[in-house]
């Protein structure tokens, strides 16, 4: 008995460190042309060694793959380009999911992936995927970042189903990646499998979901010797035409064309090159009642700020938003004028970005881009003369990042943007020195950076941020504690961007997870919060709170969660009342959330969440629910629903401030209004796909808040409210908005486009409040204020070396 024990402990032990250890796949040369048809047909297919053996990584993490869902993946290399060809066997065909839909969104399909470091460093993956419904998605990954799938390459694939599962054929050109110089070359990888209708994800090389790493546990690929890249440069020209309309105006088109240069000045480093901007095709920001005292942020929908752009979010400092956004500065009026004419962004005249990493782990990022002098109209109401003013001037901005990995799972980076504009308008500078340490074993962290920010304008300013964190990064229990110091004067918002400023914090973090599925979850995980801030200059706390919640997935894979936070101090909020060292005391609270969301394989599905906040104080509550079905009518068709409702009863927020005219000494007055505020919002979206090269998506908003003031308050020095009846003037706020997107993509080439668009939208804000609903929604639709706007592009990729090699066979 003893001896069976000691040689199952053994067992036990030879596999856990057989699937420890990194597996090895030799790439096969290939001087056969291979077509890229799925078919894996060629004879150098059958030569090459297979990568097998397919190991979870989630739920059931290490168990491996069964014999009946085996999969094989192959590996060949030619001057040119790496080859893949996988083969995913399947005992039921017929039950693998296919939807077909846009790139880089697999919707409802089986995946497989290849995921390569070509510097073997473990610090970034370039990933590559195909779906069973041969739709291609690509990202780039980082253990700090997750995966951005911003970042497009242009590769070749094929994915076909056959009798005994389904197979994908691969062809990535070496200027979709990056490596050294090396004639021996030895890069990090792993192959990747999920099966849809299992929820069931699996891996070449385990990725041990107990370490706090994802990019360190590749494998390896050998074999690769002697390889001489072709010229990496490839023009993008485009051409579009945009034709406009809106009611009352007269309808006008718009001819437009440019290129985009993409040029590899070594193998590692790349330069991207926008020569004549044009980004009218660019999705419509989702703007929103904006009460509170900062400005909204909004996402980036401009590929050329979204793609490859890793390197340039280190330290949280580069918001490219920044750059062609609303001009900097607002005009001065002199009695009787007005603005007749501001322009809502500044146009962008060029931009390039230089990136890449050299061998010993240097990565190097530069992005330079240049906006255009921007003036506003002004109108003396008596005379009626007008005048321009440059609100903002001819701008230069600037990123440089510097970052060097080593260890393979740690780095230190610094970081540095500016901005400088002509003339005498306000330049700024911000540097910043940012570290990712890691233990040799992934199983502590510290992390953290220093800013450092100087303003040169009429009154110069310098800042300081910095902040550091501790984390356990592995196993079931896991913890972080950390703390931020903000200065007043610290200010990145010329290129990034950040608002709470003056302060300190500490924060704590301890969390339980399991890492294989249980009887009855696949996934579970509890954590617990704590966090507490203070005001620099007055010490008073500027936020405290103990937040718990449960994160779950059960066997059918549907997912729960609730959290609830406790706010059990009064606290001071130092930035709602727009004045410098005034606050505004906000009562104790409790906040809570749930939310469900019902497994995507079925072709009905339904997204809920619901939150409700009470405060220490009469009749203030707050709550809301957002409800989204949604349903596949086949692999083509998918429509979604999603419904917002929240309301904030008593409500107490800044509405204006008023002059003290006997007092000149004395502060202004700062109103607030005891107000409830209501937020509708309805979306509907749909996609249809023609196959998966052509699809065709609708994407409808209508948005509707407004914020009913019932009494006026005064803000008074120690943070409280009192009436304050004498301010009659209306305050209220209402403002709603309606978009449509109708697109048509076509990819007729590898990295070549065709769109087609129509669009229209309107917005309106007013101080009166209609609370007929229809009414609302019906007459922003029949007003002037409807925009239309169609418009069709074209982009077609061009290799150089393509052209060059038709030139030579010509002659």
């Amino acid at each position: 008995m003893k001896n069976i024990i000691f040689f199952g402990f053994l067992f036990s032990c030879l596999c856990s460190y057989a699937q420890n250890q990194k597996k090895t796949i030799q790439a096969q040369v290939t001087s056969q042309s291979i077509s890229i048809d799925g078919k894996l047909d060629e004879p150098a297919w059958e030569n090459a060694f297979p990568a097998s053996d397919f190991l979870m990584f989630e739920p059931d993490n290490g168990k491996l793959i069964p014999e009946n869902r085996r999969t094989e993946v192959k590996v060949l290399y030619n001057n040119d380009a790496i080859y893949i060809g996988a083969m995913m066997y399947d005992d039921e065909p017929n039950k693998i999911l296919k939807e077909i839909s846009q790139r880089d969104n697999f919707g409802t399909a089986d995946i497989f992936g290849v995921f390569i470091n070509g510097f073997n460093d473990g610090q970034q993956n370039f990933e590559f995927f195909v779906s069973a419904a041969d739709v291609q998605g690509d990202c780039i990954m980082t253990d700090a970042y997750g995966e951005d799938y911003s970042w497009d390459a242009v590769w070749i694939s094929k994915a076909v189903l056959n009798e005994k599962g389904w197979a994908v054929e691969i062809k990535i050109p070496y200027a979709a990646l990056r490596f050294s110089s090396e004639n021996k070359q030895t890069w990090g990888i792993n192959f990747f499998r999920e099966i849809k209708r299992e929820r069931k994800k699996y891996t070449w090389n385990l990725i041990d979901t107990k370490i706090g790493t994802f990019t360190q546990q590749n494998g390896l690929l050998e074999g690769i010797e002697n390889i001489k890249p072709p010229t990496r440069l490839f023009l993008m020209p485009y051409a579009s035409y945009y034709l406009n309309a809106a009611d009352g105006q007269k309808t006008y088109g718009t001819i437009k064309g440019g290129m985009d240069i993409k040029y590899g000045i070594t193998d590692a480093f790349t330069l991207d090159a926008i020569l004549i901007p044009d980004f009218g095709q660019t999705k419509y920001d989702d703007q929103i009642l904006n009460l509170g005292p900062f400005e909204q942020q909004f996402n980036e929908n401009r590929a050329f700020f979204t793609e490859g752009t890793d390197l340039f979010s280190k330290g949280n400092m580069f918001y490219s938003r920044r750059i062609g956004g609303r001009p900097s500065t607002d005009p001065e009026l002199k009695d009787n004028e007005e603005v007749t004419e501001f322009p809502q962004a500044v146009n962008l005249v060029n931009a390039l970005k230089v990136s890449g990493r050299t061998k010993n782990g240097l990565g190097v990022g530069i992005l330079n881009a240049v906006t255009e002098k921007t003036f506003a109209s002004i109108k003396d109401t008596i005379t009626g003369e007008t005048r321009r003013v440059v609100v903002e001037p001819l701008t230069n901005y600037n990123v440089l990042v510097l970052d060097q990995r080593f260890r393979k799972n740690s780095s230190v980076t610094l970081i540095n943007t500016n901005v400088i504009r002509n003339g005498g308008f306000r330049d700024a500078n911000v540097t910043g020195l940012a570290w990712d340490l890691n233990t040799k074993a992934n199983t502590y962290s510290l992390f953290g950076n220093v800013k450092y920010s100087t303003i040169n304008d009429t009154e110069d300013k310098k800042g300081v941020y910095s902040t550091v964190t501790f984390a356990e990064t592995s196993g079931n229990y896991r913890y972080s504690f950390g703390t931020d110091y903000v200065s007043k004067d610290f200010d990145p918002n010329d290129l990034g961007i950040n608002f709470y400023t003056n302060y300190y914090n500490f924060y704590g973090n301890a969390n339980y997870r399991i890492l294989n599925p249980t009887k009855k979850f696949n996934k579970f995980s509890i954590n617990y919060n704590m966090y507490s801030e203070f005001n620099k200059e007055s010490g008073k706390l500027q936020d405290n709170n103990i937040n718990a919640n449960v994160n779950l997935t059960t066997v059918k894979n549907n997912y729960y969660g609730g959290g609830i936070t406790f706010y059990p101090l009064e606290i001071y909020d130092y930035y709602e009342p727009r004045v410098d060292g005034r606050y505004v005391a906000i009562p104790r609270r409790i906040e809570s959330w749930g939310s469900i969301s019902t497994n995507y394989n079925h072709k009905f599905a339904i997204d809920l969440n619901g939150t409700f906040n009470v405060f220490d104080e009469t009749e203030r509550i707050s709550y809301g629910f957002d409800i989204g079905p949604r349903y596949r009518f086949s692999d083509k068709l998918l429509l979604t629903y999603f419904f917002s409702y929240f309301r904030r009863n008593n409500n107490k927020g800044y509405i204006d401030s008023v002059d003290d005219d006997d007092n000149e000494s004395s502060p202004n007055t700062i109103v607030f209004a005891n107000r409830n505020v209501i937020t509708y919002s309805n979306t509907l979206s749909g996609k249809y796909a023609v196959n998966s090269a052509i699809t065709i998506n609708l994407a409808v908003r209508q948005y509707w808040s407004y914020a009913d003031n019932k009494n006026i308050l005064e803000l008074e020095p120690d943070g409280t409210l009192t009436p304050y009846p004498q301010f009659t003037t209306n305050k209220n706020s209402s403002f709603y908005s309606w978009n449509t997107d109708l697109s048509f993509s076509w990819w007729f080439a590898p990295g070549s486009q065709l769109s087609a668009l129509y669009r229209n939208n309107a917005s309106n804000f007013e101080r009166v409040i209609d609370k007929d609903f229809r009414h609302n929604v019906a007459g922003l639709l029949n007003n002037d204020a409807l925009k239309h706007i169609f418009s069709v592009s074209v982009k077609y990729f061009i290799d150089y070396n393509a052209v060059k090699n038709k030139v030579r066979k010509r002659a």
